[in-house]
């Protein structure tokens, strides 16, 4: 009985120190969603989430870097349910983001390695299968036992899921050359057009498999030429389905594959310099397409790098499937049972910021896989930056949210156009456009031909592929139209078509309600304001050399200078301490001093000249921005996610793409603000900013403070911007400027704010007629909105329609004048 008694006495000291275990670990710092001990390094240019996947109890995930076809610091983590991360031996890296379950062998194939159920790891090495593993997809003839792998670079495979043999189809691009390092430079194969795979998936006879890239110097320059492709395979050719940029490939039944692979349709998602682009594929009929509008176009680019892997996945249960899909910026509601004859019910849920490679539900959470902090920065490279490093090392981490996460975020306003600029034959109907899901909603209809032309706009009300006619507009030669629909005009989808020929522009601009205020959430709370006249700050930066630190370089900000106080570290346990390390503070003093004079703020508003010389107008906020700016002591521009940029400028939050995919011209605000923000970086994938007042809030989740009470930073994440509140701003391209006849003013920023009230003022002596001008595209023809004559002195005060959209406005005169151009968003 005693030895009972002690037997029961160390099981219950051994649950007890298990069940302290669990709870320590559920206690680990958190920052909106992201703890930062399970932050992943490599040593490699990139470190990318590649698959995230619930599996065995725990919760696998696997990184990747650049392009390492055969292997690198990469590594496969296991996380357990008290978020230990645990990284396994048999690692052995490259650039992995497959995943599948194979149901019968009952092992999930993620990366390299084959997991069973009891959570033992067996590796392929690259030896027998080269190169960077993009997808799985189900055996066209001996499923049972055998699965396809498919690499970046059109390396085709099956491996036997017993003895993990590897047979080879198509040997991968990459096996001319030798071994690769980290390179900039997309393969070409002369398999198939394009480069830079991305999806894998087979159903209904065939193996889809797409690619979002294109190789060669212009790819790297231009973000609107002929890039990627999507194709199939029926196991003895291939067919290209069509020339665009594709990513994710993937049916109803997702990591496992279709359960009814000859009848289940199969999805494809990918996009063009239009709009994103959906296809279907019917057993019988084959492909259809349809296109949605872009949220965001940071995911451009020609080469592909830009665009990670979007996904739909399924986040329901068994019982109750929900299929969450990311694409360009945005999260989207997607329907189980979407086919050609079925289509109704993609909406449009909110905008995001984070570069997300995988998602998966798991311990009833939302966890997202990203790709935070890229130490090589690419082609991502301004004069708005300076010549500001990248991270001392790669990293990224995983983003835990709950379910409602998708639809909280940013405003989900996005736009894409049918045609831009292009011959149209008539009587063709345009693709599909996406019709619903939208408070307001319009077109732009622009006819670059020589005669009249009629266009007609059909609806399919129910996702039917069942259309009816709704609206036929007669618009002249060199004319352009502003369609605003009402909300009784209903439908799941619109096509257009033309009654002759012509060249023309059809695009559709939606926007969201934004229902915030434009007060910051408290969680900003402590952070010092433009008006505070001396801040704690400090230049910030992601050290390297396995440091795995955020190294600070602190000091205190008046209106006229940065006085430094000493160098700190921020570690993984989110500790602030002061170090003695000359030559790191020696470094960042360097390599991370904020620019000057890389943006202009005038009287009228902030002007941009970006690397190709375009100008461009935002608007302005309060008039100490300009002093904090001209004095260097407000970071202006950063990549704060793989390939993304932030620009804070003026009061205002704004995601800037990448030159590649077309910079400035593609600009989006997210947010307005009050904040002196001295500095912001990535780091352990969270926000990282300084620039904090002195007296600070008691018991903030997100403020930071060093030992001896001297620095202080903010940690979240880059969507936590979307908090600080709704765009607002003014200002204009013309502000008593001496305007030339029939020379356009700059481009100014209208898109993604409301209430616009726009002020024209003729301060001549003469009677002047003004065209005011919309591009909604970024890249796309100015279109005369409305034409205003003005006497001299006259003003014409004009608040634009909740349905107007458009991303840029300008002004015309059509005599030499003296005027005014004013713009106010509330």
């Amino acid at each position: 009985m005693t030895q009972f008694s002690n037997y029961c006495s160390l099981l219950l000291l051994f649950v007890i120190i298990s069940c302290s275990g669990v709870e320590k670990a559920n206690k680990r710092k958190s920052f909106s969603g992201v703890y930062p001990h399970l932050a992943m390094y490599n040593n490699e240019g990139e470190c990318g989430t590649g698959a995230v996947v619930p599996w065995a109890d725990q919760l696998w995930v696997i990184t990747y870097g650049p392009h390492l076809p055969h292997g690198s610091s990469d590594k496969l983590y296991e996380i357990t349910s008290g978020l230990k991360q645990i990284i396994r031996t048999e690692s052995i890296g490259g650039t992995p983001a497959n995943r599948m379950i194979h149901r019968e062998s009952n092992q999930l194939f993620i990366g390299p390695y084959a997991i069973d159920q009891q959570g033992d790891v067996r590796v392929i090495p690259y030896t027998e299968m080269q190169g960077r593993h993009t997808g799985n997809a189900r055996h066209l003839t001996d499923p049972e036992n055998k699965i396809y792998y498919g690499t970046m670079e059109e390396g085709f495979y099956d491996v036997d899921v017993n003895d993990l043999s590897v047979t080879t189809y198509y040997k991968d691009g990459n096996s001319k050359q030798g071994k690769i390092e980290d390179t900039d430079s997309n393969e070409k194969t002369a398999l198939l057009p394009g480069a830079h795979g991305k999806g894998l998936y087979s159903g209904q006879g065939v193996m889809v498999f797409s690619n979002n890239g294109e190789s060669g110097n212009k790819a790297l320059k231009q973000f609107d030429i002929e890039a990627g492709v999507l194709a199939e395979w029926d196991g003895r050719d291939w067919k290209v389905v069509r020339r665009n940029q594709f990513v994710e490939v993937t049916g109803p039944g997702g990591i496992y594959g279709n359960e009814n692979p000859e009848d289940d349709p199969i999805w494809a998602t990918g996009w063009d310099h239009k709009s994103v682009i959906l296809g279907v594929r019917n057993a019988a009929t084959g492909w259809d397409f349809y296109r949605l509008p872009k949220a965001s176009h940071s995911y451009d680019g020609a080469h592909g790098w830009n665009t990670e892997w979007p996904r739909i996945r399924d986040i329901g249960t068994a019982e109750q499937p929900d299929y969450l899909m990311t694409m360009h910026g945005l999260f989207w509601r997607f329907p189980a049972n979407f086919t050609h004859g079925n289509s109704a019910g993609i909406r449009p849920r909110s905008a995001y910021l984070k570069v997300i490679g995988d998602f998966a539900r798991w311990n009833n959470q939302l966890v997202f896989g990203c790709d935070d902090s890229a130490q090589k920065e690419f082609l991502n490279k301004r004069k708005q930056k300076g010549n500001i490093e990248g991270p001392g090392q790669s990293n990224s981490n995983l983003w835990f949210t709950d379910f409602r996460l998708p639809d909280r975020l940013g405003p989900a306003t996005a736009e894409g156009a049918v045609w831009i600029s292009e011959h149209i034959d008539p009587e063709v109907a345009s693709e599909p456009f996406l019709f619903s899901g939208w408070k307001h909603r319009s077109a732009w209809i622009h006819n670059e031909g020589v005669a009249p032309v009629y266009f007609k706009f059909e609806v399919d009300v129910e996702g039917t592929n069942e259309w009816r006619e709704f609206k036929t507009l007669e618009v002249k030669n060199g004319q352009a139209i502003n369609l605003i629909f009402n909300e009784k005009e209903l439908g799941e989808w619109v096509r257009v078509s033309v009654d002759k020929p012509t060249q023309a522009t059809v695009h559709f601009y939606y926007a969201d309600e934004d229902r915030r205020g434009e007060s910051a959430s408290e969680l900003f709370d402590g952070m010092a304001t433009v008006d505070t006249p001396e801040t704690s700050a400090g230049l910030l930066w992601g050290l390297g050399d396995n440091r795995r630190a955020l190294g600070i370089l602190a000091g205190k900000a008046d209106n006229n200078h940065f006085e430094e106080i000493g160098y700190y570290e921020l570690d993984g346990e989110m500790n602030l301490v002061k170090k003695e390390d000359p030559q790191t503070a020696a470094f960042i003093r360097e390599k991370f001093a904020i620019p000057k004079e890389v943006i202009t703020l005038d009287d009228a508003s902030v002007l941009v000249v970006d690397d190709q010389g375009r100008r461009w107008r935002l608007p302005k906020s309060k008039q100490a921005y300009r002093d904090l700016t001209n004095n260097g002591l407000l970071r202006i521009c950063r990549e704060v996610a793989t390939e993304r940029d932030l620009l804070n400028c003026a009061g205002t939050f704004y995601e800037l793409p990448a030159e590649n995919a077309d910079g400035f011209a593609k600009i989006r605000p997210i947010s307005s603000h009050n904040f002196r923000i001295f500095d912001y970086a990535s780091y352990r994938g969270m926000l990282i900013m300084s620039g904090l007042q002195e007296d600070l809030p008691a018991n903030s989740e997100h403020i930071i403070s060093s030992e001896d009470g001297k620095v202080s930073v903010w940690a979240g994440v880059i969507d936590d911007l979307w908090k600080m509140g709704k765009p607002t701003g003014e200002g204009g391209p013309w502000k008593n400027t001496q305007v030339e006849s029939g020379i356009p003013s700059d481009p100014y920023l209208i898109g993604f704010y409301d209430q616009r009230i726009l002020k024209l003022t003729n301060e001549s002596n003469l009677t002047v007629r003004f065209k005011i001008q919309a591009e909604p595209i970024g890249h796309g023809p100015w279109m005369t909105y409305r034409e205003v004559e003005l006497e001299g002195g006259e003003t014409f005060n004009y608040e634009f329609p909740a349905g107007f959209q458009s991303r840029w406005i300008r002004f015309v005169a059509d005599k030499n004048c003296q005027a005014t151009a004013w713009l106010k968003y509330k």
